[in-house]
């Protein structure tokens, strides 16, 4: 059946997407990270469902990231030597970006909302059928592919011309749903037909607003300053480099290699919860793997308003870690907080970097006095 799906694509769009196929065996041909194996297919399913909480609700789609910073760590990554090991992250897909420079053995999306989660399992499908970023842009946008080698090297910028310039197809469209919902009955995840609606919806949005798209809140006016989609894959790094998971078929493959082989695990859980941050603790503890980043975004100002970033704390406490570990995180300054040290002129938020140890250092001695004395504590210097 899903051959038959994918023929039609092919047919549709000229260049057809392909779904690796999921061997049986745990064994693998060398990858790019330190974990050469594959998560089969069940254990896999087991792992989510170990780790996962009941979902929780946050007033935003979160469907791309609000932060244009996001690249502005990438230098001081690579300078501290943050590479291997596992990554933790909140969020939609600025993880890829963060996931493509630092090539973890594994690594886990974390996010209280349970959309997040299938929009990563949607995300983990687009990868499977795509085989290369024009491919897996195409079916995030519903456009038909484009054809001919070039594609496979073109700059970013171009790739984005194509999307922004190509009108949907109807018939396109409706056989890549079907793939992409044939990718995901793969798996073996329970999907309910709510389930599969959502991600219909989450597809209809990027769909209906192509690289324009703009996160957003449900409760909050819209912010003049939050990036299109299109702003985030051409941002930089300090350097002026390109850094986005999208910026070349380098870093692509990467995020690819990783999904193909189960290594990005979607989790549904409170960063300050009984359950899931602790179950992954326990999990790196028993494959004998650090933490070499975990992001954070702004999540901890949220926790600090609850009265529940004691118990986020001893959350991390619990992650094997070791002297090159980092939380990442985003601060939002602007007309009603303060202006953080490190800012950027241009930018509304700032990306921040703090050594894991420092973290838990401080909180055992005192703690943070407020959400501003944790975002600027012990933060590296990024330059």
């Amino acid at each position: 059946m899903l051959r038959r799906l994918l023929s039609l694509v092919l047919l549709l769009s000229v260049a057809p997407p392909t779904l690796a196929c999921r061997g049986q065996s745990s064994v693998v041909s060398q990858g790019r990270t330190g974990f050469q194996t594959a998560v089969v297919d069940s254990v896999f399913v087991r792992l989510i469902e170990r780790l996962s909480e009941p979902g929780g609700y946050f007033d935003t789609d979160n469907l791309i990231s609000n932060e244009q910073s996001y690249l502005h760590v990438l230098g001081a990554l690579e300078a501290r030597g943050v590479r291997g090991g596992a990554y933790i992250g909140v969020g939609p897909d600025q993880s890829f970006s963060y996931i493509a420079h630092i090539e973890p053995e594994i690594a886990f999306i974390i996010d209280i909302r349970r959309d997040n989660q299938l929009q990563h399992l949607w995300f983990k499908a687009l990868f499977e059928l795509s085989r290369n970023r024009a491919e897996y842009l195409s079916l995030l946008f519903g456009k038909p592919m484009p054809t001919g080698k070039r594609w496979e090297e073109a700059p970013i910028a171009q790739l984005l011309e194509y999307i922004d310039a190509t009108p949907t197809r109807t018939a396109v469209l409706e056989a890549n749903r079907e793939a992409i919902h044939a990718a995901l009955r793969s798996t073996g995840i329970p999907l309910s037909d709510d389930d599969l609606g959502i991600i219909e919806r989450i597809h209809d949005s990027f769909i209906s607003a192509g690289t324009d798209l703009r996160f957003t809140s449900h409760n909050r006016p819209p912010r003049a300053y939050y990036p299109t989609y299109r702003q985030l894959v051409l941002e930089r790094d300090l350097a002026g480099r390109m850094g986005s998971y999208l910026a070349t078929e380098g870093a692509f493959r990467v995020v690819k290699d990783l999904q193909e082989r189960n290594r990005i695990v979607p989790v549904v859980g409170d960063l300050a919860g009984t359950t899931s941050l602790r179950a992954i603790g326990e999990y790196l503890t028993e494959q004998r793997i650090p933490v070499s980043a975990f992001y954070t975004s702004n999540v901890e100002f949220y926790l600090m308003r609850s009265g529940t970033f004691d118990r986020f704390a001893e959350n991390v406490q619990t992650l094997h870690h070791d002297e090159r570990s980092v939380i990442i995180r985003s601060y939002f300054g602007g007309w009603y907080r303060r202006r953080h040290p490190q800012a950027v002129t241009g930018y509304f938020s700032s990306q921040l970097l703090q050594p894991v140890t420092d973290f838990l250092s401080a909180h055992r001695n005192g703690g943070y006095v407020s959400y501003f004395d944790l975002v600027t504590r012990d933060a590296l210097e990024l330059r």
